[in-house]
């Protein structure tokens, strides 16, 4: 079985299946990425088959094998914000949902009430906020996918948490 480095080597050969293995290892984390920002099966399959051409087309440009994961991160980021740009949609966090058939009516409403002072944030936060608690995602992760500095992740999530709380009507305790 081959290592990362050298499927990625394999890779930038031209070996499409071994680009595609990579992909497939993580199948789940990159689908789950793309939902949240898309809210759509429809939508985020579309974008990780662009981020898959985009690895394909560019692969020979990655330095750092270790750093695949987190550069096909970002370019499946980009791929989802150009298909909103691309559509000028706004995405309604309240589609989603990864399990509705189980959630109950009060969890349900619960869930609406924070998705609508969600939307209430500026972009920047939300988006932060999303990954971290969403996706569980830990902050060097969230900075490599949004090529921001550790600090200014850091500083997203803690003012949208505080404005997200004051506009619930609590006080920010952080």
């Amino acid at each position: 079985m081959l290592d990362l480095a050298s499927k990625i080597r394999r890779a930038k050969k031209g070996d499409k299946n071994v680009l595609l293995e990579l992909v497939m290892a993580k199948q789940h984390e990159y689908y789950r990425l793309a939902y949240v920002y898309l809210g759509n099966q429809e939508d985020t399959l579309d974008s990780l088959e662009d981020m898959i051409v985009i690895l394909y087309e560019n692969i020979t440009k990655l330095k750092k094998p270790e750093a695949f994961f987190s550069w096909s991160k970002t370019i499946l980021v980009n791929c989802c914000k150009q298909l909103i740009k691309k559509k000028n949609k706004l995405i309604l966090l309240e589609r989603i949902e990864e399990e509705p058939y189980q959630e109950i009516y009060e969890q349900k409403e619960q869930r609406t009430d924070l998705l609508k002072y969600m939307n209430l944030l500026s972009d920047e936060h939300s988006e932060a906020i999303r990954l971290k608690y969403f996706l569980d995602l830990d902050y060097k992760t969230i900075a490599e996918i949004l090529d921001v500095p550790l600090g200014t992740v850091k500083s997203r999530i803690s003012l949208g948490l505080k404005k997200l709380k004051e506009s619930m009507g609590g006080e920010y305790l952080g």
